[in-house]
């Protein structure tokens, strides 16, 4: 169990990080920060899942246990869209390399740049919707704080 001391500590250090990349908006920064670490971390719906043959992919993840894959989050500094831009890549392990399931919601980046999370833990999320209950696939990301 964490002393109130070291709680403290992990917001304090959070917030002053979160103040930078909020353009000094501290109030804001200390009531995030202060959620985050309550919660240990952070649970990210990836964005832009049905692009491409996203769906595949993740169709195919789905079979595997979340143990086995791993991802990393990708700035993209060249994006035309938005030069803030995570990208969320994924691969299994022992696999031949890493595939772009999509991105970190626009409104978090400010957040995952400022904890600096390297491997997160992903896992796919899928269930049926729509008139014709077709099953679609999602992607969480975690990060620890």
């Amino acid at each position: 169990m964490k002393t109130t001391s070291e709680t403290r500590s992990k917001v304090l250090t959070l917030a002053n990080k979160l103040t930078a990349e909020m353009h000094g908006d501290k109030s804001e920064a200390f009531c995030k920060a202060w959620a985050i670490v309550k919660a240990h971390g952070l649970e990210i719906a990836v964005k832009g899942v049905t692009f491409g043959q996203r769906q595949e992919a993740l169709k195919r993840l789905a079979a595997y246990n979340p143990n086995q894959i791993r991802a990393v989050l990708v700035p993209e500094l060249s994006n035309p869209k938005d030069p803030t831009a995570i990208a969320v890549m994924v691969g299994v392990q022992n696999g031949r390399g890493l595939f772009k399931i999509g991105y970190v919601p626009a409104d978090i980046t400010a957040v995952i740049n400022a904890i600096g999370a390297n491997l997160p833990a992903f896992r796919v999320v899928y269930g049926q919707w729509g008139r014709y209950q077709k099953t679609t696939f999602g992607a969480r990301v975690a990060l620890a704080v």
